[in-house]
């Protein structure tokens, strides 16, 4: 079995879908960032500099990778631009996977995880990729917050709550957004 392989990947994938839930995933708990910081924090350090295909030799190693480069840095630096810093790693890598079916047989959150670094990113084309999968994917709270994110970036061409950590200077219409609650 792959899992054997990358033991970060077996135990990233089992704490996350079966120790943690949507509760989890979408709150900002000091306590589980810490928890995944020890877990997973050096995998994400060690890692994140390697290319995409280093981890499209199989599909349980992409799924466990796209966590590792696009949610785990989400909890372990937030309000800091390391945040963001392996979004593309994540995107190459869920593009990947996802063009090679791996998201088939997977169960509904695992599916949408996989595609969710589509979602984060600041590429309209991504953006227009991730509503077209969410659709299909028939969840209507997901595809909605596949839709927000799309507009935001059809509006702004990047995500306005971000800027601060970014070092980009906001426009009017951006610090409007993020006060009408367009923050991720």
């Amino acid at each position: 079995m792959a899992a054997a392989r990358r033991p970060w990947a077996a135990d990233l994938l089992h704490f996350w879908f079966h120790h943690l839930g949507p509760a989890d995933w979408f709150a900002s708990d000091p306590a589980l960032d810490r928890e995944l910081a020890r877990r997973f924090g050096r995998w994400w350090d060690a890692l994140r500099r390697r290319p995409a295909s280093d981890f499209l030799g199989d599909a349980y190693i992409a799924r466990g990778a796209v966590l590792l480069f696009d949610q785990i840095p989400r909890n372990l630096h937030r309000q800091s631009a390391l945040a963001f810093t392996s979004d593309p790693l994540a995107r190459a890598i869920a593009k990947g996977a996802l063009e090679r079916g791996w998201d088939t047989g997977l169960g509904l959150h695992e599916r949408q995880f996989l595609a969710m670094p589509l979602m984060h990113s600041e590429d309209r084309r991504d953006q227009i990729a991730s509503v077209r999968f969410f659709a299909e994917l028939g969840d209507s709270r997901a595809l909605a917050f596949a839709r927000a994110h799309r507009r935001m970036i059809a509006r702004f061409g990047r995500f306005p709550h971000r800027n601060a950590v970014l070092g980009r200077a906001p426009t009017a219409l951006e610090q409007e957004a993020i006060a009408a609650g367009f923050a991720w």
